[in-house]
């Protein structure tokens, strides 16, 4: 029996299921994540350029280099283990390495620990850092000694910690910028817990993290904005209600919508790449923290309320920024079909006026016309009767008839006769 042709994508997207495996980590271990971009416009990524950043990462150790095209990468990177992928918006790079055991707590993040990434890499790399983590892994399964090292290491005021899959791990953190610039958090395993679900989580610390990084890109845009959203609004309420009391002309009110109409356009055309990404980054981020199915821990935040309390106002400020500007533009456009159906009346009225006028005139026409036609009977018939008087005047002079009454004879009827003729000719010309 023939096979049935595939569809060129099959193969393709379903291997794009299986392009990301978590990572398998032992505790204790450590880890440094980072997420670049190309630069501050708003879009895709050259992904072109980012595997070249990979690459020139890979040859400073010697590393094999990824397949042409690829979007994920996996694979020794000296000592440590590197994990790259690719993504619409941003790159990311992770680090994952042993710990010595001995190492102070106090010491658990170090920058010198968890060094891996060159600083003539890092300094040579063309792009942005959207945000950079550190994230400790223990074995602990003492909840005291627990909360004592997050209170030591991380900030109480944000600080957030929960026992996530069924107590499998206590992770914590308090998503602050410490003085080396990296963001911190902790994961304490239970010693049963599994090498597959300490990466899990280590994972979706760094996709919460990322993702909400992202977000907050499109709250920054929105706070830049909201001034001149404000000044919007109030010169398109001031013109409508100019429009209201008729106190512009027609032609000054337009020009004044026009303008505020298309600076509107120009903020959503500017600013709904941003927004969309980020209300589905936001989305990422509360499903993320959701999957590691949070329990209390002493007493302490969890992720979730975390983000209920500090991320999430910010979300409904980019929502309802997003939300004010189509409500402006929908204004803007309702406004411009008043101020149509205003000059469409007006001109109504001058159109109307005008056939009133053009009526009159043609009225003065008809009344001019019929004086001219009775003045032209007059002339015309002036000028038949001399002529007919000429015709007839041998006659008239054989009879013995006088000129006089031959003119007062013949007069009657050449007028009568032109009458007609040229009342005819009007006749047939309506």
């Amino acid at each position: 029996m023939p096979m049935i042709p595939d569809h060129p994508k099959r193969y393709q997207l379903s291997n794009e299921l299986h392009a990301r495996p978590f990572p398998r980590l032992s505790s204790p271990a450590c880890a440094t994540f980072l997420a670049l971009t190309d630069g501050c416009q708003d879009g895709p990524i050259d992904k072109d350029k980012q595997r070249s950043e990979l690459i020139r990462l890979l040859d400073r150790f010697g590393a094999p280099h990824p397949q042409p095209g690829a979007t994920h990468y996996s694979g020794p990177l000296g000592k440590q283990n590197l994990k790259w992928e690719l993504h619409t918006e941003f790159v990311t790079y992770t680090l994952f390495g042993g710990r010595n055991a001995e190492v102070a707590p106090e010491r658990a993040f170090d920058p010198v620990t968890f060094g891996g990434f060159p600083a003539e890499w890092l300094a040579a790399y063309d792009g942005l850092c959207v945000t950079s983590v550190l994230i400790n892994i223990e074995t602990q399964t003492d909840d005291s000694a627990i909360d004592k090292r997050v209170e030591s290491w991380l900030v109480r005021e944000s600080l957030s910690v929960s026992r996530v899959l069924d107590d499998a791990l206590v992770i914590a953190g308090d998503f602050r910028i410490d003085p080396t610039g990296q963001m911190r958090f902790a994961a304490f395993a239970r010693p049963e817990t599994g090498p597959g679900r300490i990466g899990r989580v280590v994972q979706r610390l760094c996709e919460i993290e990322t993702y909400k990084a992202m977000s907050m890109l499109g709250f920054s845009k929105a706070r830049d904005m909201a001034v001149r959203i404000s000044q919007l609004d109030a010169s398109l309420t001031t013109l409508i209600e100019d429009m209201g009391r008729g106190e512009n002309q027609a032609d000054d009110t337009l020009k004044s919508l026009l303008g505020i109409s298309a600076e509107l356009e120009d903020l959503m055309a500017r600013t709904n790449y941003r927004f969309e990404a980020t209300r589905a980054y936001a989305a990422l981020v509360h499903q993320r923290i959701e999957i590691l199915r949070e329990e209390p821990f002493a007493q302490r935040q969890s992720f979730a309320e975390f983000m209920m309390r500090r991320f999430d106002p910010a979300m409904r400020t980019v929502a309802a920024t997003q939300q004010q500007l189509n409500g402006l533009t929908q204004a803007a456009t309702r406004a411009g079909e008043l101020l149509r159906t205003r000059v469409d009346v007006a001109r109504s009225a001058q159109n109307q006026q005008l056939l009133e006028s053009m009526d009159r005139r043609s009225d003065q026409q008809l009344r001019l016309q019929s004086t001219v036609e009775g003045l032209s009977v007059v002339a015309i018939s002036y000028y038949a009767v001399n002529l007919v008087t000429y015709m007839v005047a041998p006659m008239t002079t054989s009879m013995n008839v006088p000129k006089t009454l031959a003119l007062a004879v013949l007069t009657p009827a050449v007028v009568c006769l032109v009458w007609l003729v040229v009342r005819r000719i009007r006749k047939r010309a309506h």
